[in-house]
């Protein structure tokens, strides 16, 4: 999800972030909601790209991208969120274990659940293009492929 290098997480702030433009003094700001206020961060606060969070899981990878998770989260509620980010620790670790079965239950916390819930709804209501399908990458097709052959051969066994 390429759409989420451009969004961000400000450490002390409520909301998300859409990154406008970066400065010699800090980066440049959006509000992800219907008011779209731009402000300037300085350098000193902590802006985290939501490309670059990711969540603990118990497996050999450790931790699962962010952008992961939040796929998994559209293919199974898609706009029908039914999980409460105000809802008791069971419930958010079991909305969790629906989406991320093996995520580590000792490392992610209840907060970390929550803020998922949240900024999924945020960006399923102010940036939906983050779950559309992208399209794929062209592979040359087997006619370009077929057509080249004869001219490449060289008497050599190698395959293609």
């Amino acid at each position: 999800m390429e759409a989420l290098k451009q969004i961000a997480n400000i450490a002390g702030q409520s909301g998300l972030y859409r990154i406008l433009k970066p400065s010699r003094n800090g980066v440049i700001v959006e509000t992800l909601d219907d008011k779209k206020t731009k402000t300037m961060m300085g350098p000193t606060a902590r802006v985290s790209v939501l490309n670059d969070i990711s969540i603990y899981v118990d497996t050999e990878e450790q931790s699962v991208p962010l952008a992961d998770v939040l796929l998994a989260v559209n293919e199974k509620y898609g706009e029908n969120l039914t999980a409460d980010p105000k809802g008791s620790n069971d419930e958010l670790a079991d909305f969790m274990a629906t989406v991320v079965p093996d995520y580590d239950r000792d490392r992610v916390r209840p907060a970390d659940i929550k803020k998922l819930i949240v900024w999924y709804g945020l960006l399923r209501q102010h940036a939906p293009e983050i779950f559309e399908p992208q399209p794929a990458t062209e592979t040359p097709t087997d006619e370009a492929s077929v057509a080249e052959a004869p001219a490449a051969e060289t008497g050599s066994d190698e395959k293609a």
